[in-house]
């Protein structure tokens, strides 16, 4: 029996068709504001704070592993609910959420690994999901673009381990923007441009000692239409450190908006 611990974004959805698909023994731990798997009779809603309710379902189903995938965003902490084990956690919790969201499921990890429960990698049962190095577009990056690239790169890796960034745009060897707390979405919003048209380049990659069992770099056809809308001419991704959705759609997304879409 795996427990899959399921936040927003459509990254939880896939791996749910590839457990069905193989007929394993699952169970859901649904932290979705919308409850978006309640439907599923494997499901179970739950608060965060519920710490002692989200131990008791795992271990009288007899899980052992535990796999989460999607975003869990901060909550508001004086309007959880909170049992007995959430009470004496709950601490912890707030004192990590200071450090970002992830740091939140990287608690919740510790917490459950003194309960014996193991956490997996969320790319466990879909490796096809991430990406190789290479070229996925006809379009491949000329002299300016591998400038911009190797800028944005540098600045990544200059960024300290605290930092909420793990994307980075720049256009012209500038950078323009880096991720913060609003993820990328709010960030390529920021860089439209009625100046440049098909210039720039938005890298993704993993954070600095970041948990890779949990919270990769995703991209989507969602990613590929807002960097179009932001006239970024490509994306770039870290090989096998990235979840990449609608893989089809976003390539062919790309070759016909002249973008490149390349894994270092």
């Amino acid at each position: 029996m795996i427990g899959l611990i399921f936040g927003e974004t459509n990254f939880p959805n896939e791996i749910l068709k590839k457990i069905k698909k193989r007929h394993l023994k699952y169970l859901i731990i649904d932290l979705t504001k919308s409850k978006k798997f309640k439907k599923d009779r494997n499901s179970h809603s739950v608060s965060i704070g519920q710490f002692g309710k989200i131990i008791n379902i795992l271990k009288s189903n007899k899980c052992k592993k535990i796999l989460f995938a999607g975003k869990v965003y901060k909550p508001n902490f004086s309007k959880l609910k909170l049992d007995l084990k959430g009470i004496y956690y709950i601490p912890r919790i707030i004192k990590s959420s200071k450090l970002g969201d992830v740091a939140i499921l990287k608690e919740i990890i510790s917490i459950l690994k003194q309960e014996k429960i193991k956490t997996i990698s969320s790319l466990a049962y879909n490796p096809e999901l991430t990406l190789k190095k290479g070229t996925y577009s006809n379009i491949k990056p000329n002299k300016q673009d591998n400038k911009d690239i190797k800028k944005a790169i540098t600045t990544l890796n200059k960024l300290g381990k605290y930092n909420f960034s793990q994307g980075v745009i720049v256009r012209n060897r500038k950078v323009v923007a880096t991720e913060g707390k609003g993820g990328t979405e709010k960030m390529l919003k920021k860089c439209k441009s009625k100046k440049f048209r098909n210039q720039g380049v938005l890298v993704k990659f993993p954070k600095k000692k970041q948990d890779l069992r949990i919270d990769l770099p995703t991209v989507g056809l969602k990613t590929l239409k807002q960097s179009k809308s932001a006239r970024l001419k490509g994306v770039v991704l870290k090989a096998k450190k990235n979840v990449f959705l609608e893989r089809t759609k976003c390539i062919k997304f790309a070759n016909k908006n002249n973008m490149f879409l390349i894994v270092k």
